[in-house]
């Protein structure tokens, strides 16, 4: 197996290039080849290139017959820059899955929306963060055909089960595409939404656009991730009470602790059928 590891948002910081190596080492070890992007790494501010180079390094990758899978290792804040350059056929026809997290739910969702193919939601990162825990999931997931990589655990706030294809992912990169042709259609879908920063009046008003804009009533179910800052703030609502005004009572929720920014997060199929209950 052959995977290409690029920046497609912010580049990465001449300080993480130990992490970046250990990930290649440790991917080399399970018998995964990696190959880095041209411009992988930033060189103005946090530009590892203009938003045209970075396309032309994720279409390299889709274009080489020899890559399987591509792990975006980047987050921040520039990945919606790409959108209008991708090749979206291409995309569809090369049958690849793209790997990101954080502001990689932009380019995840237009993939999806564009090409109705799934991504994974997930830092592979996480595989030298959280060394112990993630590559034992991983190992069980890519090369012994287990689950456990996206086995997560949930529980419902109101409900007791929801189905339909996964779409959504960081609230605030979620709405970057509001307005554009890359929103997903939100009918009958799961709505994943999770945070890394964000007090209360910051998710109150992301939550309140996303009511604004129909989002609510056309999905089929909730699911609620962590909110880092947010939970950490001892705040006086939960999200969960924050939503409540824009939801009816027969609309499923739920709160997983296993999708969002700490390094135990386990991985999301976006763009795939998914059932809780």
């Amino acid at each position: 197996m052959k995977v290409g590891l690029i920046s497609c948002s912010n580049g990465q910081q001449n300080e993480w290039e130990d992490d970046i190596n250990k990930l290649e080492k440790y991917l080399s070890e399970i018998g995964i080849e990696s190959v880095k992007a041209k411009h992988l790494y930033a060189k103005d501010g946090v530009f590892s290139g203009t938003a045209k180079e970075r396309v032309d390094d994720l279409m390299a990758f889709y274009l080489d017959d020899s890559i399987d899978a591509i792990y975006d290792i980047s987050g921040g804040d520039i990945a919606n820059e790409i959108l209008k350059f991708l090749d979206y056929d291409l995309i569809k026809r090369a049958g690849k899955t793209f790997w990101g997290y954080s502001d990689l739910t932009t380019v995840i969702n237009a993939i999806y929306t564009m090409t109705g193919r799934p991504s994974v939601l997930y830092q592979v990162k996480n595989l030298v963060w959280n060394a112990d825990l993630q590559q034992i999931r991983f190992m069980n997931t890519l090369i012994a055909g287990c689950n456990d990589l996206y086995d997560i655990r949930y529980k419902f706030l109101q409900g007791q089960c929801m189905e339909g294809v996964i779409v959504g992912g960081n609230i605030r990169c979620l709405l970057k595409l509001a307005g554009t042709r890359y929103w997903p259609d939100m009918k009958g879908k799961i709505l994943l939404l999770e945070a890394l920063s964000g007090d209360m009046p910051r998710i109150a008003t992301y939550l309140a656009q996303l009511d604004q804009i129909g989002v609510f009533a056309e999905v089929s179910g909730i699911l609620l991730g962590t909110f880092t800052q947010y939970e950490k703030s001892h705040a006086s609502k939960s999200v969960y009470e924050l939503l409540l005004p824009y939801i009816n009572e027969k609309l499923p929720v739920a709160k997983t602790p296993d999708v969002g920014r700490g390094k135990d997060a386990r991985a999301v199929r976006i763009g795939d059928y998914a059932y809780f209950g």
